[in-house]
């Protein structure tokens, strides 16, 4: 008999026997079930955060900020640079006019939906050319607001999380009294946590003047990028920074997915010392109560290299079948929850859906065979360094 044949026929004794070790087979498989499933429920987190924020623009789109500036709150653009932004080469027009979003950034105070508590929900200023370089927002429910007037619109998200935010509702922020008249979608980007209103009015209700917090350029093309940002950066007269839209929303995410992915390191490292005991136990008590049979086996010609792969095999058929349940219990408990968690850059709340992936998963069940490997590697070489005739005293 080959070695292939040895550890095929070993593997298939010990499957048979797992009906005498149910409580400890159950026991393995429910604890490295517990780990992938936290694991995966943490890391959900992070992944439905980075879904949000690189869905969130065009690279046809740059975004110019003040130099130094990591986020909108810190920056401050005054009105002349938005005048030399607008006349910049690499600068895309419609109906001759350049396609630049001047946008003012104040944060606001809702209560949440889940639990009342107050949060900072961003509010944000824009004139009518937001609607042309950001094609994707579109008006879903009511109206869009009215030019000059106390209005605002509601991103889906920021409506499915907050209170008073329905059609309707009368908001009172800076010195001004709003009124909800409509909900928009951003195609699940970051803009649908949002509140928008005329800028030319939300300015003075904040002391604002003549200052922004962001530019938003629609490029001539893609390729236009680094002209246009070479103009801007090179010129002695204005201190900005330019990045493509996407690529500063993808590092909107970072902060957070380091906290979650940092959390799931510790919490299921510990939890997974623990799916490794179980493990060992399992299959220490499955060589101890199969002692006599495996020297029989050894006594018949079969390698102690067979004996060792074999029971590897096992421990890691165990975790495999709790890695699967952990992820499926994931997938059915956090798979398109909706949440909203704060933005590190911002400190205003980001709306966001839990996502469950497959790599995600992928992931989850490698690390439920590593248990598994880890927790039978040692019963395995006991097993294999089992003497013979010892054991089969002992049977």
């Amino acid at each position: 008999m080959n070695w292939f044949s040895q550890v095929a026929a070993l593997f298939g004794f010990g499957l048979r026997t797992l009906p005498t070790r149910k409580g400890s087979a159950a026991a393995a498989i429910f604890g490295v079930a517990g780990v992938v499933a936290v694991l995966v429920g943490v890391l959900s987190i992070g992944e439905g955060f980075q879904r949000v924020m690189l869905s969130t623009g065009s690279p046809a789109n740059a975004l110019v900020q003040r130099a130094g500036a990591d986020s909108e709150m810190t920056s401050v653009l005054m009105g002349d640079t938005v005048g030399m932004i607008e006349s910049a080469p690499g600068v895309a027009r419609v109906h001759g006019k350049p396609m630049v979003s001047p946008e003012l950034f104040v944060v606001v105070d809702l209560p949440k939906r889940s639990s009342g508590t107050d949060a900072n929900v961003p509010m944000r200023g824009v004139n009518p050319m937001a609607f042309a370089v950001r094609p994707e927002v579109k008006i879903i429910e009511g109206r869009p607001f009215a030019w000059g007037r106390n209005e605002v619109i509601v991103g889906r998200g920021a409506h499915n999380e907050f209170k008073n935010t329905d059609i309707g509702t009368q908001l009172k922020f800076g010195e001004n009294q709003w009124t909800v008249v409509g909900i928009f979608s951003a195609g699940g980007g970051i803009s649908e946590s949002e509140l928008w209103a005329d800028g030319n009015v939300l300015a003075p209700a904040y002391h604002r003047g003549n200052s922004y917090q962001t530019g938003v350029v629609k490029l001539a093309s893609a390729g236009s990028f680094r002209q246009f940002k070479d103009a801007l950066t090179s010129d002695p007269r204005l201190a900005v920074k330019v990045v493509r839209e996407t690529e500063y929303y993808a590092s909107q995410s970072r902060v957070l997915r380091l906290l979650v992915t940092g959390l799931a390191v510790i919490v299921c490292s510990l939890m997974g010392l623990g799916a490794i005991f179980g493990a060992l136990n399992t299959m220490y008590t499955a060589v101890a109560s199969r002692s006599r049979e495996i020297a029989t086996l050894e006594a018949l010609g079969f390698g102690t290299g067979a004996v060792m792969v074999s029971v590897i095999a096992e421990a890691m058929l165990l975790a495999l079948i709790g890695g699967l349940i952990g992820a499926g219990v994931a997938y059915l408990a956090f798979d398109g929850y909706r949440t909203a968690t704060m933005n590190w850059q911002s400190f205003s709340q980001v709306a966001f859906a839990f996502e469950v992936n497959a790599a995600l998963v992928g992931w989850a069940i490698f690390y439920a065979l590593v248990i598994g490997l880890v927790g039978g590697l040692f019963p395995a070489i006991r097993a294999a360094r089992m003497p013979v005739a010892s054991a089969l005293r002992e049977g």
